[in-house]
């Protein structure tokens, strides 16, 4: 590993300062599971780290007004599942932060820092896209927003630009009738990363016999995780049955575009597209209809 300098700003302020007092080669600490390791490989280059867990807002559990949920971009994984709100309000975030790693790592590890490490296996993301999650940004051009399915451009890569870093993540208030699911495919339980995860969010009018609104993410088969529109949009106003979502699933496997390695072949991953696809949207309806009975 080279030699970095190392600080620890207490403030927005000061960060976004610190950003601008320098020239050279910035990368962020929020857990520090991916850029340590990075930084002892080889795999990334600094010249300073900026550790933010110091930022009291950037490990801060909020919610507006309306009920929506705000975490700070640096929040570990177990405070997030732990939460029984966050897991009654946001499951597939609940469900994704508990796989991500072992117990170890979850103390440690952020779900904003899994968005900015942007694998396109990441477990985090899909789950943050299907519960349309918005990235609140802070640079010393001063703040933007963007949505978390727009954040990843390439493996490793993100809309970041120099001088800039995540804030926090905001998600919006809970709906009657809303469920959510994310679960992922590995071979086996050494092998910590996705072969293809599914993340899923829908939306059933108050009889519970039809969906009004759906979301769809995917991970590991493709350049970055990607938003399935087109196969959540074909669900709309219809039941909520395994053959509807089996339908969903299909239109899900035309944007996979994976990748044969050590984890399983192209064509294995994009069936499996179909397969978990279905299954994260029926236990995301089964969660939708416990919310119209008042249930977790």
């Amino acid at each position: 590993m080279d030699n970095f300098d190392y600080a620890a700003p207490t403030s927005l302020d000061e960060a976004v300062g610190l950003l601008s007092s320098r020239e050279d080669r910035v990368r962020f600490l929020a857990g520090g599971t991916d850029i340590i390791v990075q930084l002892r490989e080889g795999g990334r280059e600094a010249d300073l780290v900026l550790d933010l867990k110091k930022i009291p807002e950037l490990m801060k559990v909020s919610w507006t007004k309306d009920g929506g949920l705000v975490l700070g971009a640096a929040v570990p994984c177990h405070l997030i599942y732990g939460d029984e709100r966050i897991s009654t309000s946001y499951p597939a975030l609940a469900d994704a932060t508990r796989i991500i790693g072992g117990w170890q790592i979850q103390g440690r590890a952020s779900v904003g820092g899994n968005l900015c490490n942007s694998s396109p296996a990441a477990d985090s993301i899909p789950a943050m896209i299907a519960c349309q999650a918005t990235c609140h940004i802070v640079g010393s051009g001063g703040r933007r927003s963007v949505p978390v399915e727009e954040f990843c451009t390439a493996p490793g890569k993100n809309v970041l630009e120099d001088g800039e870093f995540l804030a926090s993540l905001e998600f919006p208030p809970p709906s009657r009738g809303g469920g959510s699911h994310y679960l992922r495919f590995i071979p086996r339980n050494e092998m910590d990363i996705a072969v293809v995860g599914s993340g899923a969010w829908l939306r059933l009018d108050s009889s519970g016999e039809k969906i009004e609104e759906a979301r769809i993410a995917l991970a590991a088969v493709a350049p970055r995780p990607l938003f399935a529109d087109d196969a959540a949009a074909s669900l709309v106003g219809k039941e909520p049955t395994e053959e509807n979502f089996t339908q969903a699933g299909e239109l899900a496997r035309k944007i996979a575009t994976p990748i044969s390695d050590m984890r399983g072949p192209a064509d294995y991953r994009v069936h499996l597209v179909g397969v978990l696809t279905r299954r994260a949207l029926t236990r995301a309806a089964e969660r939708a209809k416990a919310s119209l009975n008042g249930k977790s």
